[in-house]
């Protein structure tokens, strides 16, 4: 009964109203006035810690204000990150073909072996830089006569063995030299090119408009100059006496590019070692150019 009686009037207690009322200090005059009662500022205070609570979650979940709560990171940074993995990937692949494709070219030059990947660590390979040479009068009469368009010039299809494009692909060579062939290209022997010889002073010129990716000395082959041509065709000029031309030089086809020489452990006279590399192996100059 006591319980009873406790309960009761417990919940009459809830439901007793009371008045609230606002008034001026110093008037005493009354501004507001509220009927309330216990129940209904415990709902008014429940309902609010709710409102409250649901609004903090809301803004941790779905706005960018969580990001400030310490311990809470953004879930974009995530994507960013694995976005900017792939693309350092991607640029670190690239990076390393072109690597490749120009120590395969220093190879071509050098006459060694081509490579299908960048080894760990590079044999310390010597180089000279070339000399300037002075022009001597026949290089200048060479010159003059070159700029006068006096060379040769041969047109020719790409073998059908040769056409690793997916279009035939028509080159119009130049003669780099008129002279007699001495050595012809044998690749099992490893001499991917042919030997031409001619009269001293000699120049030597460009085969095709391209760009010079190497031109320096090199204890093997002496002053070596090669050109970077469309379609991945790349031409190699080697032993020569002097260099016109310097590397990131961009070159027409019959311009002169070097003057013919004996330089270099390899050479065995005076004479132009001449190769062609397409789409990273060697062809033979003899199917597609004329050199007498």
């Amino acid at each position: 009964m006591e319980a009873d009686k406790k309960n009761g009037g417990f919940l009459k207690k809830l439901h007793h109203k009371y008045r609230l009322v606002i008034l001026n200090d110093y008037t005493m005059e009354e501004k507001l006035r509220f009927k309330l009662t216990r129940f209904n500022v415990f709902i008014f205070a429940g309902t609010a810690t709710i409102l409250l609570i649901v609004g903090t979650i809301y803004l941790i979940a779905f706005t960018p204000l969580r990001e400030y709560i310490p311990g809470y990171a953004d879930f974009n940074t995530r994507e960013v990150l694995r976005e900017l993995s792939l693309r350092t990937d991607s640029l670190e692949r690239d990076l390393r073909q072109k690597d490749l494709y120009i120590l395969n070219i220093r190879n071509i030059v050098e006459g060694r072996d081509l490579v299908d990947e960048i080894p760990d660590s590079l044999a310390d390979l010597s180089e000279f830089s070339a000399e300037n040479f002075p022009r001597s009068r026949e290089d200048s009469l060479l010159r003059v006569e070159m700029e006068q368009g006096l060379s040769a010039e041969t047109s020719i299809w790409l073998a059908p063995e040769v056409q690793f494009v997916q279009h035939p692909v028509f080159f119009t060579f130049f003669s780099p030299l008129n002279g007699m062939v001495t050595n012809y290209f044998n690749p099992a022997e490893g001499h991917f090119g042919v030997d031409i010889v001619a009269g001293m002073n000699e120049a030597i010129k460009a085969t095709l408009d391209g760009t010079v990716v190497f031109a320096s000395w090199t204890m093997e082959t002496g002053y070596t100059i090669a050109l970077q041509h469309s379609n991945n065709m790349v031409s190699v000029y080697k032993h020569n006496s002097a260099l016109l031309k310097e590397q990131g030089s961009f070159v027409e086809a019959g311009e002169a590019i070097a003057i013919i020489g004996d330089t270099g452990m390899y050479s065995t006279g005076t004479h132009l070692h001449f190769e062609l590399w397409f789409n990273g192996s060697p062809v033979n100059p003899l199917d597609y150019i004329v050199f007498q």
